[in-house]
């Protein structure tokens, strides 16, 4: 089970110190995060894979720090030296940190970078791959329900179990920082499964959400190039001619104004937008009331774009900064992947659950009381991961015209 193994200098600071003793050339680092070694050159092209740096001093003090820049190798999180160093030496691993260490005498020498800042708050989950094995001393084995399994069975139920848990379990919401081009659309990320919120911040850093187009326009999965006919060309090979879509480009044009009302005193924009939809006349005043929402506000729309893989935006959003919150299924990263402590419970039972409701000849009553095991363990993760606090209940309740008895 974990264990905290790193020190406060490790944890907070993202360096381990070493003094030699003469009688060894390498040192073990005890770090959560794995050393990634790429070259011990700074002129390498690989030395910009290194997430540390090596630094070595002859008294330990502060300001007597240089950048070890001679030959050594790094093997599953032992650095090894050339050579045997005298007694008395310093050395310190610093792993990459926001603003580069205290051991770096130049801007070149500091290590720039966020491992540091990747490890902090690690304690509040367990990697997948120690739930496996966790799973394997627990619940496999002579006297347990389970007598054998392969690990490889135990992994992929592990993965499916955490792949489910994702989805409206564990809090596994990613957000993306992007600026809107003048294309008008984004690339999905690498690891997206599906959107929950989608906004872009103003001046002040307020979130401003950008809701759905849903009804209002739509980016066509396929395009096929017509003859005058109205029949689908091919090419050479056989295959429809894809061309570009008219409608993406028609909302990638329109005047926003003309769909949701909002023309901030701009005359030639209210008369054409009369004249668009027959309100000329004074007893068209009053038409837009009860105008429905999804009209009726001015932070814009968005719409997937399944063919390109990519989000589009309404005119009005192009070159705003905006914030994509989304959710991935949790298996981007193999088994380093990490899963909530509060949800380690329920992962246990959903496989457990899973090994035994696909083997033969199982007895029903057993199948059933696991998969009542697994609903009530999920049930409970899935509470606990709300995070609610009655100090927040109440503030939402003082905002209420209540008394609360």
């Amino acid at each position: 089970m974990s264990l905290i193994t790193e020190t406060n200098q490790q944890y907070y600071q993202g360096a381990q110190p070493f003094v030699t003793n003469g009688a060894s050339d390498s040192f073990i680092t005890t770090f959560n995060t794995d050393l990634i070694f790429g070259d011990w050159d700074p002129q390498a092209t690989n030395y910009a894979l290194n997430n540390f740096k090596l630094y070595k001093s002859p008294t330990g003090l502060p300001g007597t720090y240089d950048e070890y820049i001679t030959t050594y190798v790094v093997n599953n999180n032992t650095i090894t030296l050339p050579a045997i160093p005298v007694a008395g030496e310093y050395f310190v691993v610093q792993l990459t940190v926001l603003d580069g260490g205290i051991y770096g005498q130049t801007e070149a020498e500091k290590a720039y970078g966020q491992a540091v800042e990747d490890n902090y708050g690690e304690y509040e989950y367990i990697k997948l791959s120690d739930a496996i094995n966790n799973f394997m001393v627990g619940y496999v084995g002579d006297g347990k329900l389970i007598q054998k399994a392969k690990k490889s069975d135990v992994v992929f139920f592990a993965k499916r179990s955490l792949q489910e848990f994702s989805y409206d379990t564990l809090k596994s919401v990613h957000s993306q920082e992007l600026n809107i081009p003048a294309s008008l659309s984004v690339i999905l990320p690498q690891d997206y499964v599906n959107y929950v919120r989608v906004s872009w911040i103003d001046n002040l850093g307020v979130k401003r959400i950008i809701y759905p187009a849903n009804n209002l326009t739509i980016s066509p999965y396929s395009t096929p190039l017509q003859d005058k006919a109205g029949m689908p060309t091919q090419d050479n090979f056989g295959e429809n001619i894809e061309g570009t879509s008219l409608t993406e480009e028609r909302w990638k044009n329109a005047n926003d104004s003309l769909i949701n009302g909002n023309f901030a005193n701009n005359i030639d924009e209210l008369t054409e937008f009369r004249n668009a939809y027959g309100l000329n006349g004074s007893w068209n005043w009053g038409r837009q009331y009860g105008l429905d929402p999804q009209l009726s506000q001015t932070n814009g729309w968005f719409n997937m774009n399944e063919r390109e893989g990519k989000m589009s935006f309404s005119s009005n959003l192009a070159g705003k900064l905006i914030v994509l919150e989304y959710i991935s299924d949790g298996l981007a990263y193999d088994l380093d992947t990490k899963v909530p402590k509060i949800a380690e419970d329920a992962l246990y039972a959903s496989i457990l659950y899973s090994i035994i409701s696909t083997r033969s000849g199982q007895q029903e009553y057993l199948v059933m009381r696991l998969q009542k095991d697994r609903r009530a363990k999920l049930r409970n993760a899935k509470i606990r991961l709300s995070n609610i606090k009655l100090d927040e209940i109440v503030q939402v309740m003082r905002g209420k015209s209540k008394w609360i008895k």
